[in-house]
């Protein structure tokens, strides 16, 4: 993996530390200077040539050896990890993975072993029995409106699943997630989509950074954009950090201005 941007100065350290998961992580290090429990939220999205998030139904055939590396280094830098039950459903979601060479850093920044995962469901239609709620590392979050079913409030419940009220009605107000995540001390935070759920936390002004990772296939057909729900109204000005490459692919990293 080489750095294309901003190229390293005199005695910066070589792009072979890229391919070091330390060396990653450090890349990817969330901001150091934010105020205690404040909560910084990222993205992560793979998106083709022609802007698919995703081509046979899945993330996966857009993807690369060199982009789930950054994807896993992600995982391991984050409190937790946002994700929608429809993106849940599509990709077979499991735990996040207690990973040995992070062991030392998160304790040290005082994290659980792995991220903990939050669905966000209005109905709660999951399955329960599916090893993200029943073998997790750290258990599973749910986050859902106050009108939620109660019959499937207390499913989630019994799983050992953490139900977290968020939003009036079925609905879910990304701005009221983030607050309430962050009271639970989840400050580093790490949105994976889906596109609608994205859009909807992009327009709520929640959004601190954005990482895409850009395929260099090209797809076609009616597949969703990377963000594919409400309008960014004005649309919201994002600036490059880096940007890295292996293979053609391309890993960027935008932060709000």
């Amino acid at each position: 993996m080489q750095r294309l941007f901003p190229r390293p100065g005199p005695g910066a350290t070589d792009d072979s530390a890229l391919d070091d998961p330390l060396g990653l992580a450090d890349a990817y290090a969330y901001p150091a200077d934010r105020a205690a429990g404040t909560p910084y939220l990222r993205a992560n999205m793979v998106g083709s040539l022609d802007g698919a998030a995703r081509a046979e139904g899945r993330s996966a055939p857009l993807s690369s050896p060199a982009d789930m590396r950054v994807f896993g280094t992600l995982r391991a830098l984050a409190d937790l990890i946002l994700v929608g039950a429809e993106t849940v459903r599509q990709e077979g979601y499991r735990p996040a993975k207690v990973r040995a060479a992070f062991a030392a850093r998160r304790a040290a920044a005082g994290q659980p072993p792995a991220a903990a995962i939050a669905v966000v469901s209005r109905r709660l239609d999951l399955d329960f029995s599916a090893p993200l709620f029943t073998a997790p590392a750290v258990p599973t979050l749910v986050l859902t409106g106050a009108g939620a079913p109660d019959g499937a409030l207390a499913a989630a419940r019994a799983a050992g699943a953490r139900v977290v009220v968020a939003g009036e009605g079925d609905a879910v107000d990304p701005a009221r997630a983030v607050r309430e995540l962050a009271a639970l001390g989840f400050t580093r935070l790490l949105h994976e989509g889906g596109p609608r759920l994205l859009a909807q936390f992009a327009a709520a002004d929640v959004l601190d950074e954005l990482c895409l990772t850009l395929s260099p296939l090209l797809t076609g057909g009616e597949a969703p954009r990377i963000m594919n729900g409400p309008a960014v109204a004005p649309p919201s000005r994002f600036t490059p950090l880096s940007i890295l490459e292996e293979d053609g692919f391309l890993f960027t990293r935008y932060v709000r201005c």
